[in-house]
């Protein structure tokens, strides 16, 4: 497909007691492409870095949510329920012993896990604003003598 295309526009206008007259084309509108950059700024903003802060985030939370639907449900320990335990120990390790940690047979209610997936988000929400911050386009203002 190309680059560029033509396009006729045809506006019609009405009013009150005369007859609907279509208006004069519009010349063909062409647009072209000369060169693409690799840095993607949106607004000044650094739009690759915040994606990247929020898949990370994103990632974090989904499994910390995957080990706390686990433990509610009392998953049985098979290979992947403990591989997922071991990952996500260490990121749900801060905030152990924060709640008590409810438990009906093998179900556990794990506040810590809610906690860190907050937690995390609010840190990828903080990333996020500084890197804005940060790649925030600079205005030129200049004083009149």
């Amino acid at each position: 497909m190309p680059d560029s295309y033509d396009r006729e526009v045809v506006r019609q206008e009405t009013t009150t007691g005369e007859p609907v007259r279509p208006v004069a084309p519009v010349t063909p509108l062409t647009t072209s492409s000369t060169s693409r950059t690799a840095v993607y700024r949106e607004g000044g903003y650094n739009t690759r870095a915040i994606q990247a802060v929020w898949w990370i985030v994103g990632f974090v939370d989904v499994l910390i949510a995957i080990r706390f639907v686990l433990k509610l449900f009392g998953a049985n320990p098979a290979p992947f329920v403990r591989f997922m335990y071991d990952v996500t120990w260490p990121l749900v390790a801060p905030f152990h012993g924060i709640f008590n940690t409810a438990q009906e047979g093998r179900s556990i209610l794990e506040p810590e896990s809610l906690v860190a997936m907050a937690i995390y988000a609010l840190i990828g929400w903080g990333i996020v604003s500084l890197i804005r911050l940060m790649s925030r386009p600079r205005s030129t203002t200049t004083m009149a003598d």
